[in-house]
């Protein structure tokens, strides 16, 4: 016999604890099938049944929640035999929401007060076989049905993805608390897609308890698809509000998804000038062709000052000043200063940009003055650049026109080079997350072209190109790898010179571990200079621990690279290691010990976040 179940009732149950007023904590059950006891003021109270339902039953029978009484409350003889007589009911009613529909229920009583009240009452509980789902019939109505009848790919293909993604299929065990979260998910996800009232017109499980057997019906009427209206803007003080339309980079009638307000919220919080921003849209029926959309925000501070102190393994100690000037004198420019003093380094890098414009493009002006110590040299730099950038989440590009200026100074000898260059950068990100990723990759490209003058060299032409491809791979469910792989090259006459800043060394934090920060490369009379090609590679393993701290973790390493005047003269050298690694909420923080093979000695490295 079919029966048509309503599940609302026993869930209803498992949620209040039964019918009886009375409240407490949960029992404690062991984890296996012997018969736990509730001491009721000398009554004791057994269930026998399998380890997950026995926890259940334990929790939510009213007769096993008497222990919760406080000492000397009393429940009559009439009270106790109505919630013996009950049992058995809230036994069904509550194995129902687990996909238990014929069990069988026996009531043990023993040790009889002269009343005729029982001391001891053992349940026995035999669930029976739980139900499968037979069949599962998912039908949409509405106007996505419609646009999908009428041939729009879209709907067709999102219909099918709520089909695909039902997560209760033919042959999966029924249980209630599924039931209702796939229905759950289901609803969410079309909403998410653009139907943002999207709701069941009816949901139903007709059970068959002697074939052990439930289908699932399933109406969901989709509402209309909210597109794009005009983008209401609230919170600006000093910023242009098309600053803010120019972030959205959607057009009108575009599908309100939730995915493209979360990447719209997300550009606006890391353009540097709002926070607290929340875009939403216009949720009803009538406008949902031209739906509005709301961003609600405030502004950063016009200008802030940061001061930092910290250490690289690379640089030595190090003090850094950053200034932030967001509009600079009344424009829609944003500046920036950053300042770095080190043992090894001094560094000042000035950028002044304009805030985005359609497309997400930003026209952009630098300077960067370095200067790089080592044992065997100096070199200096000066740069002035003019581009153009536009970042995304998932990619970045920058194409700038730039003059160098360099010099490098040895003990007994100077260089002086002069290069003018058009340069294109950039990244490609395919990461599960920015901040702290365990699967996916980034790529990184750079090329350029220029023209070099040395002062004491030959002048001439030249081509950089340059790579690197970083991927993450979860390695079952404890281990993480991460590989590497950097190439780069110079193309140029052999007698042509160039600034020391477009070639290259390797060596330290993110390169070869091991050994000193741009101690890699050819060397000349014994002293370390930089080469027309690079390689570095990686490979490294990382597991937590202890499986409840999954946020630090151990590591092992193998690093190899250099750089050289040609690929046929480049001989790489070797690091290996073990490191420490805390997945902080800033990026990872990275703590190594590594072996170079090289110079028979060991060394230690630190730093904090990704490079990309």
């Amino acid at each position: 016999m079919r029966l048509a179940t309503s599940l609302a009732a026993p869930l209803a149950l498992l949620v209040l604890g039964g019918c009886s007023t009375l409240r407490g904590p949960a029992s404690t059950v062991p984890a296996d099938n012997a018969a736990p006891a509730a001491d009721l003021s000398g009554v004791r109270v057994e269930v026998v049944a399998p380890a997950d339902l026995q926890a259940l039953l334990m929790r939510h029978l009213d007769i096993t929640r008497l222990g919760s009484l406080s000492r000397g409350d009393q429940v009559s003889d009439g009270e106790w035999a109505r919630l013996i007589d009950a049992a058995p009911r809230q036994v069904g009613e509550l194995l129902r929401t687990e996909g238990f529909f014929s069990p069988e229920v026996q009531v043990e009583r023993s040790n009889q007060t002269a009343s005729g009240r029982a001391q001891d009452l053992r349940l026995k509980v035999e669930p029976g076989p739980r139900a499968a789902i037979s069949r599962v019939t998912l039908e949409v109505e509405g106007p996505l049905q419609a646009a999908a009848d009428a041939g729009d790919t879209r709907a067709r293909a999102l219909l099918q993805e709520l089909r695909d993604s039902w997560v209760l299929p033919p042959g999966a065990a029924f249980r209630n608390a599924v039931w209702n979260s796939a229905k759950a998910s289901t609803l969410a996800r079309l909403r998410a897609s653009g139907y943002a009232t999207a709701a069941w017109s009816g949901t139903a499980a007709e059970v068959d308890p002697p074939q052990h057997r439930v289908r699932l019906f399933l109406v969901l009427d989709s509402g209309p698809l909210f597109s794009a209206g005009p983008i209401e803007v609230e919170g600006l003080a000093t910023h242009e509000a098309a600053t803010v339309r120019n972030l959205a980079n959607f057009q009108p009638g575009t599908p309100l998804t939730e995915s493209l307000l979360l990447d719209y919220q997300e550009r606006l919080q890391k353009s540097g000038l709002f926070e607290n921003v929340t875009v939403s849209h216009d949720t009803d029926p009538t406008t949902a062709a031209t739906a509005p959309v709301r961003v609600r925000l405030r502004e950063q501070p016009l200008k802030m000052v940061t001061l930092g102190v910290g250490y690289s393994a690379n640089t030595g100690p190090r003090t850094t000043v950053e200034l932030i000037d967001r509009r600079v004198l009344g424009w829609p420019l944003r500046a920036r200063a950053d300042l770095e003093v080190a043992d090894l380094k001094r560094a000042l890098n000035i950028e002044l940009s304009t805030h985005p414009r359609r497309g997400l493009f930003r026209n952009v002006a630098g300077l960067a003055i370095e200067r790089l110590a080592t044992d065997t040299d100096v070199v200096t730099s000066q740069r002035v650049r003019l581009g153009r950038a536009r970042d995304t989440p998932e990619f970045e590009q920058l194409v700038f026109v730039e003059a160098e200026r360099a010099s490098r100074s040895t003990l007994t000898t100077r260089s002086d080079t002069l290069a003018l260059s058009a340069n294109a950068h950039a990244v490609l990100r395919r990461l599960d997350s920015v901040v702290l990723p365990t699967s996916g990759y980034t790529l990184a490209l750079q090329a350029g072209l220029g023209h070099s003058h040395a002062s004491n060299g030959v002048s001439g032409p030249f081509t950089r190109a340059y790579g690197r491809l970083t991927g993450y791979m979860p390695l079952g469910s404890s281990w993480f790898g991460e590989a590497r792989v950097e190439l780069g090259k110079v193309f140029r006459a052999s007698a042509v010179s160039i600034p020391d800043s477009q070639l290259w060394r390797a060596g330290g934090d993110d390169s070869v571990r091991g050994y000193a920060y741009r101690e890699l490369g050819p060397r000349v009379d014994g002293t370390v200079t930089s080469g027309a090609v690079l390689f570095t590679g990686s490979v490294e393993l990382a597991r937590p621990f202890v499986d409840g701290m999954p946020s630090l973790l151990g590591a092992v390493f193998v690093d190899a690279g250099r750089a050289a005047n040609s690929f046929g003269d480049l001989s790489p050298a070797i690091g290996a290691g073990v490191g420490l690694r805390w997945r902080s909420p800033v990026g990872p923080l990275k703590l190594d010990w590594a072996w170079a093979q090289e110079l028979r000695r060991g060394r230690l490295h630190f730093s904090i976040g990704i490079s990309l």
